[in-house]
């Protein structure tokens, strides 16, 4: 798989590796990031607060509503406190799988296939515009008859065309049983971030793949037909954070979890 990984053109799981400190990166990731960095500062902030969101809702998922299985799509490159790292914790029957389709994360699966003995993690090389070939591959690692808790953290924002990508999650939710849950989280030029723009269109012109933003009316139609969790479509970093550390800095992310009735 080695052969499909390009050097010579920035790539987003290696620049969010970058902004969340990670060495899994090359020279054009971190130039690309740092370049971005400079048009809109708060991007490492978001990738931050994104990471801190995966944690408080797999918590929240594991600890409080019994989910047992987890479908986590465009997974990235791990890093500290990956989905099963959280979920086994709690309830080390936990089963995982990763889904993303680019060859450096592929290339780094054995770093995520570290689970828990009593529960399961497995890593597949799909893409998350063939919601169908997603769900045939996580059979007989997740059973589909019980629920899943899909995850789908900045994955959206990479299927361009939004009729797709609502069709993409009505796929995957049609395929889960009640009780089962949809993660999101996706960038927007609200909450602060129309500076985000200009960085948006270097990127596109500089990295793969590329990118779109949002709107909050736009993201809240991927959870249509769910029962959204309080405190509903937010920023990342105010979703359930800890009322004991104030109230944290916005960043240009939302985030949401619904539930299938």
């Amino acid at each position: 798989m080695n052969h499909r990984i390009r050097t010579d053109v920035a790539h987003n799981a290696r620049v969010w590796n970058h902004w969340l400190h990670g060495k899994d990166n090359y020279p054009v990731d971190r130039a690309v990031g740092d370049h971005i960095t400079g048009l809109y500062p708060s991007i490492g902030d978001v990738a931050r607060a994104d990471r801190a969101f995966l944690g408080r809702v797999v918590t929240h998922l594991t600890a409080e509503r019994g989910i047992r299985q987890f479908l986590d799509i465009g997974t990235g490159l791990p890093t500290a406190e990956n989905t099963h790292e959280v979920a086994q914790r709690i309830a080390p029957d936990t089963r995982i799988v990763y889904v993303d389709n680019d060859p450096i994360v592929l290339a780094h699966a054995r770093a995520l296939l570290t689970g828990s003995a009593e529960g399961v993690t497995e890593y597949l090389d799909a893409d998350a515009h063939d919601p169908r070939g997603i769900l045939r591959a996580v059979e007989p690692t997740l059973d589909l008859r019980q629920p899943v808790a899909v995850v789908m953290l900045g994955i959206l924002n990479f299927v361009l065309d939004t009729d797709e990508a609502r069709a993409i999650v009505r796929t995957l939710m049609d395929a889960v049983p009640s009780g089962s849950a949809l993660v999101v989280t996706h960038p927007t030029l609200e909450l602060g971030g129309e500076g985000n723009a200009e960085a948006m269109a270097f990127w596109n012109e500089n990295a793969t793949p590329p990118i779109t933003a949002r709107t909050g009316a736009e993201i809240a139609s991927f959870l249509d037909g769910l029962e959204i969790q309080e405190p509903g479509l937010v920023s990342c970093s105010r979703w359930r954070h800890d009322p004991s550390e104030g109230e944290p800095p916005l960043v240009a992310q939302y985030g949401a979890v619904g539930f299938k009735p």
